[in-house]
C-alpha cells in the first residue's frame, strides 16, 4: 500500500523536504524474487530502478527509511559538467581520454534527468541556465586559464572567460561561463520516478533493513527473517555496506553545510555559482511559491548557498558553520532576508575525483556498488543509472573502466596516503580522555564522549534530561564516534559512519546501530 508522509526534519530541514512529500511503502513481509535487487532508494537507488524497469528488468527496492531521506535529500540539486575536481586535474589523474570521458558521462547524466522529466511529465522545477565559476578576492586567474584549456580539451567548446559573473550586488572578476547546465527540485523529480517504477511492476520497500548481502548465483538479501533472493545486487546507500575495507581506502567523508535565505524575485540572476576557495562555497535559486506575506510583501525566490566543508567527525565548530555562511552570503548579497532553512549533508571524496560505478571488488560479477559522488551526486546518480543498468544487461558502456571501483590511479597516490595517515590518527581517540569528565557536565539536548574504564561511551541528554548510553565505539572498524552538535548525530572520524542521537545508524559502512 503506498501512502503520503513528509520526510523527516529534525534538526534541520532542507527546502526539498519542507515541499515535497515522497511516497511511502510497506515493509517487506515475505521472502521474494527479483531480476534485480537495489539496496538503496536515493538518487542512484531509484534512477537505476527506473532504467531496469525500462529496460524490462523485475526489480525490488529495499530502505532502511522513507525513500530518499538520505544524502539526497541534503543536496543543493546543482545539475553541472562543470565537475568539482578541475578538469585539468581529472586529465593529470586519468588522461585527457578519461577528463572527456568524464565530461560526457555528465552531460548524458543532464540530458538523460530532462529526457525522463519530459517523457515522465514530471513537475519537477527542472530548468537549463549557466554556471559561473570565479576566484575569491585577490586570487590569480591562473587557476582559470588552466581550466579554460582542460575544458576545451574535454570537448566543452562553448566554455568562456568573461569579466565578471552576473552577481549585481558583488563583482566577481573573471569567471568562466559553463552554459547549459540545469537544476531541479530533487525529491518532485524522484517522485515521479517512484510512481514510474510502481507503475512498470517494480517494488519497493521502505522500513527494510539490509543486515546481509551475498553475491552469488543468485545473490541473497537478509531483511530480518526475510529473504530478496536476486540475479544481481546494487548497494547505492551512498557509502557501501557491504564492502568492509576496500573503497573506503579510496575515498574520505565531508560533511557540508547548507543555508537557504529568501530574495526578492529578480535580484539575483538565476544560475549556478561556484567559487574556487578551499572551502568553496555553491550558490543558487529555488523558486518559492508566489505568496505574499503581511511583513514581507512580494514575490521571492530563495537562495541556496553551501560550504565549510571538514572531514566528518573532525571539528568542533559545527555549530557556527551555518554562521558564517550567512556571514559570507550577506557580503554578496545584501537584499536576503532571513535565513529561512539550515542543513547539512556527507560528501563523499575518492581520491582520484570521480565515483566508485560498477562490480562490487570483494564479490562476484552479479554485485554491484555505486559511492563516492565527490559532490556531484546527482549526475554520478544518474550516472550510475545508465551504467548498471548497461553491465546488468551485457551491453557495453564506454565509461565502465573509468568509474570501475577496482581501479588504481597511480597519480593519485599521494592523496590516498594522506586520507589514510588521517584515518589512522584518529585511532588515538582510544588513549585519551573524554570530552567532559562526568554525565554532569552534558546539558539537556546535547551528547558527550566520556571515558570508561578502558572504553568509551556516547552520552546523551535529551531535553527531559533523561540519560541515553551508548557505545562510542563504531561498529565498522572501531574508531571513536563524535557528537556534531549541529546534527545532532554522532560522527565517525574514520570512514563516516552517522548515528543519530540515540545511536540507530544513519549512514555506512557501518550497517549496524551503536550497541
Amino acid at each position: 500500500m503506498i501512502r503520503e508522509s513528509k520526510s523527516k526534519s529534525e534538526p534541520n530541514q532542507s527546502i526539498w523536504t519542507a515541499t515535497a512529500t515522497m511516497p511511502t511503502y510497506s515493509a517487506l513481509e515475505a521472502d521474494t524474487e527479483a531480476d534485480v535487487c537495489i539496496v538503496g532508494a536515493g538518487m542512484a537507488g531509484l534512477t537505476t530502478a527506473y532504467l531496469l524497469t525500462q529496460a524490462g528488468k523485475s526489480v525490488v527496492v529495499l530502505d532502511d527509511g522513507p525513500l530518499a531521506d538520505g544524502m539526497t535529500a541534503c543536496t543543493t540539486a546543482h545539475l553541472s559538467n562543470a565537475l568539482d575536481t578541475r578538469y585539468f586535474e581529472l586529465e593529470r589523474r586519468h588522461g585527457e581520454r578519461g577528463a572527456r570521458l568524464a565530461a560526457e558521462s555528465h552531460t548524458a547524466a543532464i540530458n538523460r534527468i530532462e529526457a525522463i522529466v519530459k517523457k515522465e511529465k514530471i513537475p519537477c522545477d527542472f530548468e537549463r541556465l549557466d554556471g559561473y565559476l570565479f576566484p575569491p578576492p585577490g586570487e590569480s586567474e591562473e587557476l582559470l586559464d588552466r581550466e579554460l584549456a582542460a575544458a576545451h580539451r574535454a570537448g566543452f567548446s562553448e566554455v568562456e572567460k568573461i569579466r565578471n559573473a552576473p552577481m549585481g550586488s558583488f563583482d566577481t572578476g573573471p569567471c568562466l561561463r559553463f552554459p547549459d547546465q540545469a537544476q531541479f527540485h530533487p525529491l518532485k523529480y524522484l517522485t515521479g520516478l517512484v510512481k514510474a517504477i510502481d507503475r512498470d511492476g517494480g517494488r519497493i520497500f521502505t522500513g527494510s533493513h539490509a543486515d546481509k548481502i551475498e553475491g552469488g548465483s543468485p545473490a541473497r538479501i537478509r531483511v530480518g527473517r526475510r529473504t530478496v533472493t536476486a540475479g544481481a545486487v546494487v548497494v547505492a546507500t551512498n557509502v557501501p555496506i557491504n564492502d568492509f575495507l576496500v573503497i573506503h581506502t579510496k575515498q574520505a567523508p565531508y560533511m557540508t553545510y547548507v543555508i537557504g535565505a529568501k530574495v526578492p524575485r529578480g535580484s539575483v540572476v538565476k544560475a549556478l555559482f561556484w567559487d574556487t576557495q578551499d572551502p568553496y562555497h555553491y550558490i543558487r535559486l529555488q523558486s518559492l511559491p508566489g505568496r505574499e506575506e503581511k511583513n514581507e510583501p512580494g514575490e521571492f525566490d530563495l537562495l541556496i548557498v553551501g560550504g565549510e566543508d571538514h572531514k566528518t567527525g573532525q571539528a568542533d565548530d559545527t555549530q557556527q558553520r551555518h554562521a558564517r555562511l550567512e556571514s559570507w552570503a550577506r557580503e554578496r548579497f545584501p537584499m536576503m532576508k532571513r535565513v529561512e532553512f539550515t542543513w547539512a549533508g556527507q560528501v563523499m571524496e575518492t581520491i582520484d575525483g570521480l565515483a566508485f560505478i560498477g562490480r562490487n571488488p570483494l564479490d562476484t560479477d552479479n554485485s554491484y556498488i555505486v559511492t563516492g559522488d565527490c559532490g556531484m551526486g546527482m549526475t554520478h546518480g544518474t550516472i550510475a543509472g545508465i551504467l548498471l543498468t548497461d553491465l546488468i544487461a551485457g551491453r557495453e558502456n564506454p565509461w565502465t573502466t573509468l568509474y570501475d571501483p577496482s581501479r588504481k590511479t597511480l597519480r593519485a597516490a599521494g592523496t590516498f596516503a594522506s586520507e589514510n595517515l588521517n584515518v589512522a590518527a584518529q585511532f588515538t581517540d582510544w588513549v585519551t580522555g573524554g570530552d567532559v569528565d562526568s554525565i554532569e557536565k552534558i546539558t539537556n539536548g546535547s551528547g558527550a564522549v566520556i571515558r570508561r574504564g578502558l572504553t568509551k561511551m556516547a552520552i546523551y541528554r535529551d531535553d527531559s534530561g533523561a540519560i541515553h548510553e551508548r557505545s562510542a565505539v563504531c561498529p565498522h572498524l572501531g574508531c571513536i564516534v563524535g557528537w556534531n552538535p549541529n546534527e545532532k548525530t554522532w560522527d565517525c572520524p574514520c570512514h563516516g559512519s552517522r548515528f543519530d542521537k540515540h545511536g540507530k545508524v544513519l549512514n555506512g559502512p557501518a550497517n549496524t546501530n551503536l550497541v
